[in-house]
C-alpha cells in the first residue's frame, strides 16, 4: 500500500479502538475526563487528536526499511541515513520491519520509552507527527529540502500547541503498536504479501489473485477517498455531544 494509505488506516484504527482501549487500567496518565461525549472516561478531545497523528505516523515506521521511499525524504538525511540502518537490520524491505514481532517490540519499546525518558519520548513523538503529516502530502512536489522545512515546521507547531493543551503520552505505546500494525495487515491484503510471523519466511497474502495493487487506481481513487469520510465520521461520532 501507498503512505497515504498506511496513514489513513492508522488514523482510523486509532479513532475505532483507543477510546475503549484508553478506558483500562493503567493506560490513562491523569484523571482528566469530559462530561460529555462517547470519550467520557477515556481521553481528552486533545489526546483523542495527537493520538489519531501519531498512530497514522506510526504505520509508516514498518517502511523505515525503505530508503528510496517518500517516508524516508521525511526530515531529509536524518530519516534517510535512519532508513539505511533500518533496511539493513531487518534484511531489506518487508522483512522483519513487517512483522507482528515488529508491532509488539515497538509498541513495547515506546511505552518504555514515554515512561521512562521524557526527552525521548518527545523525540519520538515529533517523529511520528513529521511522519504522518509527510505520508498524507504535506510537502512541495519535487522539492525535497523545501519540503522537509514545511514538515519540520509544521511538526513543530502541532508538537507545541499539544504541549500547550497539557496532552500525555502514558498511551505511545498503545499508539505505536496499533500504527505498526495496521500497516502489517495493510500490506498483507496486497499482492506481495508480508512475513507477518518473521522470523519464519512465509508469507501472509490473500488467496486467488485478489489483493490489493499498490498505487493503482483502486486504492488512489477510492480507498482513500473512502477511507478520508471514515476519519471525518469517526471524528465526529468520537466528539459529537451525545
Amino acid at each position: 500500500m501507498m503512505g497515504h494509505t498506511h496513514a489513513l488506516t492508522g488514523a482510523i484504527a486509532w479513532l475505532g479502538l483507543a477510546p475503549p482501549l484508553a478506558a483500562l487500567p493503567l493506560l490513562n496518565e491523569s484523571s482528566r475526563f469530559i462530561e460529555t461525549g462517547i470519550m467520557a472516561t477515556a481521553l481528552t478531545p486533545a489526546e483523542l487528536i495527537a493520538g489519531a497523528i501519531i498512530c497514522a505516523g506510526a504505520a509508516m515506521l514498518p517502511d523505515l526499511d525503505h530508503p528510496s521511499a517518500t517516508i524516508a525524504q521525511t526530515f531529509g538525511p536524518v530519516t534517510w541515513l535512519l532508513s539505511k540502518a533500518v533496511s539493513w537490520l531487518a534484511g531489506g524491505h518487508r522483512g522483519a520491519t513487517h512483522s507482528l514481532a515488529f508491532a509488539v517490540a515497538s509498541g513495547l519499546g515506546a511505552h518504555w520509552l514515554a515512561a521512562s525518558y521524557p526527552i525521548g519520548r518527545d523525540i519520538m513523538v515529533v517523529l511520528l507527527i513529521g511522519l504522518a503529516l509527510r505520508a498524507i502530502g504535506i510537502g512541495i512536489p519535487g522539492k525535497k529540502v523545501a519540503s522537509a522545512m514545511v514538515d519540520i515546521c509544521m511538526t513543530a507547531g502541532l508538537f507545541a500547541v499539544f504541549l500547550s493543551l497539557g496532552v500525555g503520552y502514558a498511551w505511545l505505546g498503545l499508539a505505536v503498536g496499533i500504527g505498526s500494525l495496521v500497516h502489517v495487515v495493510g500490506d498483507c491484503m496486497t499482492e506481495r504479501g508480508c512475513p507477518v510471523l518473521w522470523p519464519l519466511s512465509v508469507k501472509f497474502v490473500l488467496p486467488w489473485k485478489i489483493g490489493i495493487k499498490t498505487g493503482k487506481k483502486f486504492e488512489q481513487k477510492i480507498l482513500a477517498p473512502v477511507l478520508s469520510v471514515a476519519i471525518v465520521g469517526l471524528l465526529f461520532w468520537r466528539l459529537a455531544p451525545l
